[in-house]
This record gives structure tokens, sequence and C-alpha cells, in this order.
């Protein structure tokens, strides 16, 4: 898939700008995202899965499956299980823009997707901690992928950004994300 996504982009280059155009939607979503919780009932992955496979209100154990009223259902821990997957392949499918915004190796759009995908499991306790307690990581991020989709436009229109620059403008928004949110933290365990 990677493969044929680095031939199609080598052979037909508009199709930078249409990758562009998701990194940027992302960077806006990041932006207009409210922090109030959702309602997972609400979840398009979650009312697809409960349209082909019928759904208990109630886990059961660590079951994926249980008998109601002499039925087989599946338990809430299904849902969980595939809204994570489908996750982990939305990520997946989302990073690729951004890796083909720095590279057109499709060896190197591959290592680092599946380098990301288990570099993400492993670390997921850790990052989903991260991003409750770092309140600017998040509009980094933003920053970062709008500043990515942004590269690939200007690249298309034949400016150059250079590699270096753009590692500078990655990690000093990544990086100030970090410590303007251990200062906002600091300030407010001062405060109390």
């Amino acid at each position: 898939m990677i493969t044929l996504g680095a031939a199609t982009i080598q052979r037909f280059e508009a199709v930078n700008l249409l990758l562009a155009l998701i990194l940027l939607f992302t960077s806006y979503k990041l932006f207009a995202e409210e922090d109030e919780e959702s309602d997972l009932s609400d979840n398009f992955i979650v009312k697809t899965c409960q349209k082909f496979i019928p759904v208990t209100d109630y886990y059961d154990g660590d079951r994926f499956f249980t008998t109601q009223e002499g039925l087989w259902k599946a338990t809430p821990l299904l849902l969980t299980v595939a809204v994570i997957e489908l996750s982990d392949i939305a990520f997946a499918i989302d990073s690729i823009p951004a890796v083909f915004g720095v590279t057109r190796d499709p060896l190197i759009v591959l290592s680092s997707n599946i380098f990301a995908i288990s570099g993400l499991r492993s670390l997921y306790v850790l990052i989903s901690e991260s991003m409750s307690e770092l309140d600017y990581l998040q509009p980094a991020i933003g920053v970062v992928l709008g500043f990515i989709g942004t590269k690939m436009i200007f690249d298309f229109f034949g400016y150059h950004i250079p590699t270096e620059a753009s590692l500078a403008i990655v990690t000093t928004c990544l990086s100030g994300g970090v410590i303007l949110s251990l200062r906002k933290a600091s300030t407010e365990e001062k405060n109390k």
C-alpha cells in the first residue's frame, strides 16, 4: 500500500496537495476540538459495529462475547478493542502524509510507520497520561501538522524548505509545548 502510494506520489505530484490538505485539516481539528468528554455511544465505529453485531449493555469479565437470553452477543469490551484497532489504522493512515512530507522513500515511510505503531502501543499509558498532563502538547502537535502540510504545499509549488529548518521548527514546537505545559503545571501548583 505504501509502495503504491509512493509510486502514485512520484507519478502524480498533485497527490501531495491532497495529502497536505489532510494534514492541514487534522491540524485544524486539533485546535477546534473541545475538551469535553464525548459519549462513545455516538462514536461512528461503535454505531457501525452495533449494526452488524448485537451488543450487551454490560461487561462480562474479560470476555468479548457472552450469552444473553440464549443468544450470543458481543460485550462492550469487543467494541473497545475494535475502536482501539481502528484508531491504530487511522493513526497510521494519518501519519503517512506527514512522512511523505519529509521523504519519498517507501522503505523509510513503511519502517517509520511500523515503528510508530509499535512504539505507540507500548507507550500508550505514558502518552495518554502525558496528553492529559501536558496542556500545550496537543496544540504543539497541531502546529507541527500544519507546518508539514504547508511545507508540502510549498514543495509542490517549487519552494523548498531545508530539512534542517524543518527539524528545527518541529523540535521547537514540540519542546515548546512540553516546556509551556510544565511551566503552567508548576505555576498552578505554586498557587494552590
